[in-house]
């Protein structure tokens, strides 16, 4: 058998040497060698399409050679093509050459299929070679859909929200102007056709815009981060006809997580909102029209004043004609009406049917994205954990004694007060170190131990809880601790914080006492493991010294996850605290 399949090599080694020969005759500035290589590379690459057979052509692969073998040269046509469209993947192109297609590209591994999001450029614009005009959400990353050529922006032949994989087609552009000038007429032309026969439309509402004019800018929702995907519309900032300034904001969308603000694209007028306040909006979607000059708010305020005065000129003869049969009713109905309110005493008289309060004196509000997404995280902390608390109280003296004494220094070298938390944040950092499994979380079936210390600190807002993470507390001194929570709160407070200043965090404190709380049991902030509660500093009568004196007193409570931590993993952490708080020398001998 080997010495079959020996032969069988030698014989095809020898005819394709004399191939070689041949081609050398008749193209001596050739080299057979490049020859093969050529054909060798393009032969791998259409090896999974199964054109085998190619290898016995693979001296003779040579575009334009003129000797004689169709066979050979039917095959390199193919594989030239098929090469092509597996290295660009534009599937389409005109009959002239001047349309060619933007695809959606290869988008990793493991990632199959995204969403059409936003499209980047409208049909018309000048495009640039490698200029991304769309975008496509994954579940892990958000990727460019880019033009293949410099031109213009013919059309989009995918929408918004469609499911895409790569390869597909999402525009088509062309690379001089001539093949879009024809779409123009007739985008105008199905627009008077759709508003001629509508009069009662274009009375109510202002003309929607037209990126031909040139005049009118879209106000759209902006990127608003890897995992938020959509939000709800909650404040127009502006009115029509308001003028605006170019990213001044006009709008504020609430998330489960922040407040984003929808901006001005333009300097101009704010000609009219095309979503409505409680909408659920996405990225890329319309919220404004923004008209670069004052001209395109006139002819909509002038409409709006007629079809006011149309409104009010036959409002009087039904008026009259509504007062006059109220009047009627009015007449006749107390002697109507008497026995029915002599009626509802009976059931009064059974004690036990509850007096429920008017429904007029109730408010249903919808609550905020925000709102629902704390309560969706709390609710899971309580059915997930099985949380326990351990409680521990403090003496502040000495903590007290040592801001007192280097307030006024510390501020004037570091440009910021001194306060209690990053007294806490400096014992938390330590009690981490002393039960690194406080700092740990579970995952399925095994434990994640943090190498790193990153302080999560409660912050409530008017608008909901947040929390804000210190990164790399243990690495920080009290004045960077200072520094970094006063940034923090005010950009919790503004409502200007980002999603990355509060994602992670291995370790919660809550700090209540700043609204008088005396003892509470906080909730875990999930993927976290614990979280300490501080509260509010009261002066108690203690014993110390065998003596009876005042001390200024607070409880701290600990709340932990009881599959993970331990009773005594729980109390050798609190006690630390109360140690260092106690006692801040500790920190500096680091005993």
């Amino acid at each position: 058998m080997l010495g079959a399949l020996r032969r069988n090599a030698a014989s095809r080694g020898s005819s394709a040497s004399a191939l070689r020969k041949s081609l050398h005759a008749i193209r001596p500035g050739v080299s057979a060698s490049g020859v093969s290589s050529d054909a060798g590379k393009e032969i791998l690459l259409l090896q999974p399409r199964g054109i085998t057979h190619v290898r016995n052509f693979s001296p003779l692969v040579l575009p334009g050679c003129s000797v004689g073998l169709t066979k050979t040269r039917n095959v390199i046509s193919s594989i030239q093509s098929e090469t092509i469209m597996q290295k660009s993947c534009r599937a389409f192109s005109s009959g002239d050459g001047d349309l060619v297609d933007a695809v959606v590209p290869f988008m990793g591994e493991s990632i199959s299929d995204g969403t059409l999001a936003t499209f980047l450029k409208k049909p018309g614009d000048r495009v640039a070679a490698d200029e991304p005009i769309a975008q496509i959400e994954t579940d892990k990353v958000t990727i460019d859909v880019s033009s293949p050529q410099d031109g213009v922006l013919q059309e989009y032949v995918a929408k918004e929200g469609d499911t895409v994989e790569p390869g597909n087609r999402i525009a088509v552009i062309s690379k001089s102007a001539e093949g879009v000038a024809p779409a123009a007429p007739a985008e105008k032309k199905s627009e008077k056709a759709a508003s001629e026969p509508s009069p009662a439309e274009t009375v109510e509402k202002p003309k929607a815009p037209s990126y031909d004019e040139g005049d009118l800018v879209d106000a759209v929702v902006p990127f608003m981060g890897e995992s938020i995907s959509d939000g709800t519309l909650a404040t127009f900032l502006k009115k029509p006809g308001d003028r605006v300034a170019a990213d001044e904001p006009i709008a504020q969308i609430e998330t489960d997580k922040v407040t984003i603000d929808v901006t001005s694209p333009q300097d101009g007028v704010l000609q009219e909102y095309v979503a409505k306040e409680g909408d659920t909006v996405e990225p890329g979607n319309r919220i404004a029209v923004i008209s670069k000059s004052a001209e395109g708010v006139a002819p909509a305020a002038s409409a709006e004043k007629k079809s006011e005065k149309a409104a009010s000129k036959p409002s009087p003869p039904t008026e009259t004609v509504k007062e006059d049969k109220p009047k009627a009713k009015v007449e006749t109905s107390p002697s109507v009406e008497k026995p029915r309110a002599l009626s509802p005493p009976p059931p009064k008289r059974t004690a036990t049917e509850p007096i429920l309060p008017p429904k007029e004196r109730e408010r249903r509000v919808p609550m905020t994205r925000l709102r629902k997404r704390v309560a969706t995280r709390l609710k899971d902390s309580q059915n997930t954990f099985a949380m326990l608390t351990t409680f521990n109280e403090v003496d502040m003296t000495n903590l007290m004694k040592l801001r007192s004494d280097y307030k006024d220094a510390f501020v004037e070298k570091h440009g910021v007060k001194l306060g209690f938390m990053s007294g806490f944040v400096k014992a938390a950092v330590s009690a981490l170190q002393h039960q690194p499994i406080v700092n740990a979380v579970i995952d399925g079936d095994d434990i994640i131990y943090r190498d790193y210390i990153d302080i999560s600190i409660a912050v409530g807002t008017p608008k909901g809880l947040v929390v804000p993470v210190v990164r790399d507390a243990d690495k920080m001194n009290f004045a960077e601790i200072e520094k970094t929570i006063n940034s923090l709160a005010k950009k919790a407070t503004d409502g200007t914080i980002s999603i990355d200043e509060m994602a992670g965090g291995s370790f919660t404190i809550s700090n209540g006492g700043v609204y008088g709380s005396l003892l509470s049991t906080p909730i875990i902030n999930p993927p976290q493991s614990a979280i300490l509660g501080m509260h509010s500093i009261v002066s108690r009568p203690m014993v110390v010294g065998g003596n009876v004196v005042p001390r200024p007193m607070m409880y701290i409570a600990l709340t932990y996850d009881h599959r993970l931590i331990d009773g005594r993993e729980a109390v050798f952490f609190l006690r630390r605290i109360k140690d260092v708080v106690e006692d801040p020398r500790r920190l500096l001998l680091d005993v």
